[in-house]
């Protein structure tokens, strides 16, 4: 987290009188709760001769990445360090269940977590997020897996230290899940994963109700921070050094639609990039419906927004669109997408288009490869159709056979690599500037690192380099990556 707010927050914990009853106002109520919780991590500390260990485990999105962070954030100000592995004293899953094979995944991994509590009785273990904002997956919790020690959902994610100050002093299983956000509750400690990019949550929730997605149901309405809020925590971000920043919601083109004083999502991005310092702007993800001519013009005038969107298509069909309820047509979405590449060329159009869908039929794949071979994406995520229980989709007959998904799927994926490999060609040899990210797992001597249109660079390098934006010419293109050279230092 930027020290100057750690170190606010910190004077404000150090201050609190726990002889007094905790606050009923947030966030000073979970101070309150940490200070508590640091208590007891020192006894702890003491009678394990050193300190405790957490290892927070992330399934899903970057919105469930940027709220780990805040998980860990928290667990660190309280005194745990952290482990590589789930050998540890607090393991916590942070969940994922658009995808019904994700709950399949953590039930494997409890599994494995009862052997590592049998051989220390002080070990604790919670589960957070979406997936237990579902009922039955709390019941099955609280029935089966009664080793478990913390439950929470998505709501409430800023309260571990109150539910775990619960669990230390009771010694129980504690289950906190709320059917809602009552409010948005962000000055808390955050671990960030990167020290020169961060995510930035400007909303949460989500109102579109597509039929297959179970996002609405465990996230809730769509709900809007205050921008002077986001401007706030971008700002004090810069002055702890990071350069990118990546607006996050799960449709951020609707931001602001629900505040006393509405904004558009093109509005607080002009407010966004004219922060100083700030190099690079990010944000995810936009749906087809809700992206304004006002937003295509914002990003056009300002080049510290990357040149990359991702803009889910789903699928191509008029029909299959209407029946996922997703509030666009074929030629609609065509006409959006076409107008980005007018107006903006150098812009990187990703997507994610689900095959299978129930009753589709040959000639609604045919339009959506239609779609793909029109726009011509830079790169697409792929899916198989799985039902979810829970949403509309999942009840509905005529569904396809697993024999015509796999076909259509290879004759989908054939396309889409074919134009990701044409359109990373065309940039081969240009110079182009690129943020240093991290070392190269593979090669030694070469760090990696991002342009502004999200593809992925090779170049050799140092540790140094980490965090800098540099320019590189781009040697040879391999497929969804570069191999390249620095040519100059940072920008």
């Amino acid at each position: 987290m930027e020290k100057a707010r750690q170190e606010e927050i910190d004077q404000v914990i150090d201050a609190i009188d726990l002889s007094m009853q905790e606050p009923e106002v947030e966030p000073y109520r979970q101070y309150y709760f940490i200070k508590k919780c640091r208590q007891m991590i020192a006894q702890l500390t003491d009678k394990l001769g050193q300190r405790p260990t957490a290892n927070v485990v992330t399934f899903g999105c970057q919105m469930n990445s940027r709220d780990s962070e805040k998980l860990e954030g928290i667990l660190a100000d309280i005194g745990y360090t952290f482990a590589d592995s789930e050998d540890a004293d607090l393991v916590l899953f942070n969940t994922c269940t658009v995808r019904e094979n994700a709950n399949d995944k953590l039930y494997g991994r409890l599994g494995q977590l009862k052997r590592y509590k049998e051989k220390n009785p002080d070990m604790l273990i919670g589960i957070c997020g979406c997936m237990m904002q579902e009922a039955e997956e709390v019941e099955r919790i609280k029935k089966s897996y009664r080793y478990v020690d913390i439950v929470f959902g998505t709501h409430n994610i800023y309260k571990l230290a109150e539910i775990l100050n619960e669990r230390l002093e009771g010694n129980r299983q504690v289950v906190d899940v709320v059917e809602k956000a009552d409010e948005i509750v962000e000055q808390l400690p955050n671990k960030r994963l990167y020290s020169f990019k961060s995510g930035v949550n400007i909303m949460f929730g989500c109102n579109n109700f597509c039929t297959y997605c179970i996002v609405p149901y465990v996230r809730g309405r769509e709900r809007s921070r205050e921008p002077e809020d986001i401007i706030r925590e971008i700002q004090n971000l810069v002055a702890d050094g990071v350069v990118e920043v990546m607006l996050l919601g799960q449709n951020v083109n609707s931001y602001g639609k629900n505040l006393e004083n509405p904004i558009s999502f093109a509005q607080l991005l002009e407010k966004v990039v004219a922060i100083d310092g700030l190099k690079r702007v990010r944000f995810m993800t936009s749906h087809p419906k809700d992206l304004s001519d006002d937003l295509i013009r914002v990003i056009k005038e300002n080049q510290k927004i990357c040149r990359h969107l991702h803009l889910p298509l789903q699928s191509g069909s008029t029909a299959i669109l209407k029946k996922m309820n997703r509030g666009y047509t074929k030629e609609s979405y065509l006409d959006l997408a076409l107008k980005i590449r007018r107006e903006i060329p150098e812009m990187s159009l990703t997507t994610d288009i689900i095959v299978g869908f129930p009753g589709e039929s040959e000639e609604d794949f045919e339009d959506t490869l239609d779609v793909v071979r029109k726009v011509k994406y830079d790169s697409a995520f792929t899916f198989i159709y799985s039902k979810r229980s829970g949403t509309p989709a999942a009840k509905w007959e005529n569904q396809v056979s697993d024999e015509v998904i796999k076909e259509r799927f290879d004759r989908l994926l054939k396309e889409v690599q074919k134009d990701a490999a044409n359109s990373t060609k065309k940039y081969e040899k240009e110079t182009v500037d690129i943020l240093v990210e991290n070392l190269n797992d593979h090669m030694d001597g070469y760090v990696t690192g991002r342009m502004s249109n999200n593809m992925v660079v090779h170049i050799p390098g140092q540790k140094s380099l980490i965090g800098k934006i540099i320019s590189v010419v781009l040697d040879e293109a391999k497929g969804f990556y570069y191999m390249g050279h620095m040519v100059e230092s940072e920008v």
